[in-house]
């Protein structure tokens, strides 16, 4: 019995075998090529899923994250005033309605940070510093650009002030204001994406000694790159940048901290009737910026301050 059932295997798996054989070619390669075009179906579709989410992903019923600058930051002061967040109260006082919902950043780096962070996040940053880790919305349907800035097309605009208590009398603070307004200092700012000026004709007179230059963390890197040129032209001097906000950068000017301070807005009433006086060493823009998971492209003005002012609180009520 066991003799026949071994020989009945061995038969059925001939015959297996021989049927195998037997298969046309033209059945194989059809076998092949489905088998081929089912991989590259496959891959295909591994590809899509694996792809960045289209804009239809983004749920605009998500709240909205504000996120600001503190109290004393040049580009808050500017960015409230420009976008009507700041208004008059009955009284004819100027208040700042940001909304307390906002998470505050104590700087242009942090704002960046929290923005790429977060797909429901806004903020607002130096157009100088934007960088490809988040995304410039439009405004108005007008991108943020040195070139919009100057025509005016652009409206979220403001000056980069240096500020001194009175006029300069320090030899090195008064050489170091003239290479800033030089050709070549003028033609840095506008080389790191900002909206220098023709500039004037410059020859170092070569002091010696130590200056402080403090403030806003918006002018900050352009500071940078100003104190490092600078050195170069005259290695007497020495200076030291010390990043903090404008209104610490203009009160330092004012108390001697600083030798030069360093404000992203306009001079208050108040700090000009101090003795504080500024000179401007650029125009920059302000970008309103969203995650670059955010489909939204374009904002307006009163979009913006309704954002700001809690007024809009998601993003479905900005589509």
């Amino acid at each position: 019995m066991l003799k026949r059932n071994v020989s009945v295997a061995v038969t059925a798996a001939l015959a297996l075998s021989l049927a195998a054989c037997g298969s046309s070619p033209a059945s194989s390669a059809a076998s092949s090529e489905a088998v081929s075009s089912e991989a590259v179906s496959s891959e295909a579709a591994s590809s899509e899923a694996t792809a960045a989410p289209a804009a239809g992903d983004f749920d605009v019923d998500q709240d909205i994250t504000v996120i600001s600058r503190e109290d004393g930051s040049g580009t808050r002061g500017a960015f409230i005033e420009l976008t009507g967040v700041e208004a008059k109260n009955d009284a004819g006082e100027k208040v700042d309605n940001t909304t307390e919902a906002a998470a505050i950043q104590s700087s242009t780096n942090g704002v960046l940070t929290a923005v790429s962070n977060d797909e429901t996040a806004i903020g607002y940053i130096s157009l100088g510093s934007l960088n490809n880790d988040v995304k410039a919305v439009t405004v108005e349907g007008v991108a943020p650009s040195a070139d919009t800035v100057k025509d005016g097309t652009y409206t979220l605009a403001r000056p980069f002030n240096i500020v001194t208590n009175g006029e300069a009398a320090d030899p090195v603070a008064v050489d170091f204001i003239a290479y800033c307004m030089s050709t070549d200092g003028q033609a840095l700012a506008t080389e790191e994406g900002y909206i220098g000026d023709v500039g004037a004709d410059y020859t170092s007179t070569q002091p010696a000694g130590k200056i402080v230059v403090g403030g806003s963390s918006s002018v900050s890197p352009l500071m940078e790159k100003l104190i490092e040129a600078y050195k170069t032209v005259n290695p007497n001097a020495t200076l030291e940048l010390q990043t903090t906000d404008s209104t610490t950068g203009v009160s330092g000017a004012l108390d001697g901290t600083y030798t030069i301070g360093m404000a992203s807005r306009e001079l208050k009433d108040s700090e000009v009737e101090g003795g504080a006086k500024a000179t401007v060493l650029a125009k920059d823009g302000i970008a309103v910026i969203v995650s670059n998971d955010n489909p939204t492209d374009n904002l307006t003005v009163d979009q913006i301050k309704g954002i700001y002012t809690g007024e809009l609180t998601t993003w479905a009520d900005v589509q």
